[in-house]
């Protein structure tokens, strides 16, 4: 393992996109969703995306310099992405869509021609910022076999929700509709490790912990047929209603042969609280809600009560007083990469 400091890593990720053609705002955009994400520690969605994302550009797979086309009518906005980077279109279409959302109180965004956009956490707190509670989701590559089936045919399609707090860090709800997010098993893959039991099954819809063969099988849904109608509602909103690819159409940027355009939709709901409700009431409400949960009885062997998102920010506190750990086979691709790009390599961080 390495280590490296979250300012020195995103200074890093930025110059890399930078080099490629991407414009120093949307670079640093991206780079704080990859660094974010590792300094929550969720490192499936971190920088060891960044090759990937730099090799699809340098493709012409991936639109450097985007020019998003946004039609409003009333609260809702419908976006063409112009097969930009998903964590920049997505944020531009949040960007415009918060001052509907104080206007009307609400805003709903459908976006399509879109990319990869890392994890949903980021944008929660870019609307959080603002005072506004938002639902994000996207969809992906096919990841999820229908419930019965063994053939992939909807995505691990993943749905965020973040609410403000006033004294504490904001609740964030993240996940995938399958068991894991499909990025662990990427990162697994990449380094050689096996997987746990139970996340994946191989192409013939046995159980495997092997991650490559999971990769070309297909992922397990979160409760069962729970997780798969979750998928499908998800898909519904990303995929058909968006005018985006859905299913078995969305394209992968982790496949070197897949489609010139992966057409991935993703779908906002921003409410705007105090047009619902004061703000004065909404954080005394929300004090007593959460101190009702803090205060609940441990159970035998409990390490104690944590709100979603609460321990995600003692990740990110801990990372960014001790460093970001890089695994040996991330930290060879990221300095490939800048030799590549004739860029200086990262060093190790001096804590």
């Amino acid at each position: 393992m390495r280590k490296v400091t979250g300012v020195r890593l995103q200074e890093f990720a930025r110059s890399v996109l930078v080099s490629v053609g991407v414009p120093h705002k949307d670079a640093l955009v991206i780079s704080e969703s990859l660094v974010q994400a590792n300094l929550e520690g969720i490192d499936s969605h971190g920088v060891s995306r960044l090759p990937v994302y730099v090799q699809r550009m340098l493709e012409g797979r991936i639109n450097v310099r985007p020019e998003l086309r946004i039609a409003r009518r009333g609260c809702i906005l419908k976006v063409d992405g112009d097969n930009g980077l998903g964590q920049v279109v997505s944020c531009r279409s949040i960007e415009s869509a918060i001052p509907v959302a104080k206007k009307w109180g609400i805003a709903a965004v459908f976006i399509r021609h879109s990319n990869h956009n890392g994890a949903g956490a980021f944008f929660c707190q870019q609307a959080i910022k603002e005072n506004i509670i938002l639902m994000a989701m996207t969809n992906t590559p096919p990841g999820i076999s229908p419930t019965g089936g063994k053939e992939a045919r909807l995505g691990t399609n993943p749905i965020a929700f973040g609410f403000p707090v006033k004294k504490g860090p904001p609740i964030i709800v993240d996940f995938a509709s399958s068991k894991v997010a499909r990025g662990k098993i990427i990162l697994a893959a990449r380094q050689n490790r096996t997987i746990p039991s139970g996340w994946a099954v191989d192409v013939n819809g046995m159980n495997t912990t092997d991650a490559h063969s999971a990769l070309k099988g297909s992922m397990i849904p979160v409760g069962g047929a729970k997780g798969y109608a979750l998928a499908t509602a998800i898909e519904l909103f990303c995929g058909v209603l968006s005018g985006a690819a859905f299913g078995t159409q969305v394209g992968s940027i982790n496949e070197d042969q897949g489609q010139s355009h992966a057409n991935i939709g993703h779908h906002f709901i921003l409410y705007y609280f105090p047009h619902f409700i004061s703000e004065e009431e909404y954080y005394t409400r929300m004090e007593c809600f959460l101190r009702m949960i803090k205060e609940t009885p441990l159970s035998q062997n409990s390490n104690g009560i944590y709100y979603p998102g609460e321990r995600r920010y003692q990740r990110y506190l801990k990372r960014k007083r001790k460093g970001i750990c890089l695994s040996d086979q991330v930290w060879k691709d990221l300095n490939e990469l800048a030799h590549k790009l004739s860029l200086p390599a990262l060093s190790d961080a001096k804590l």
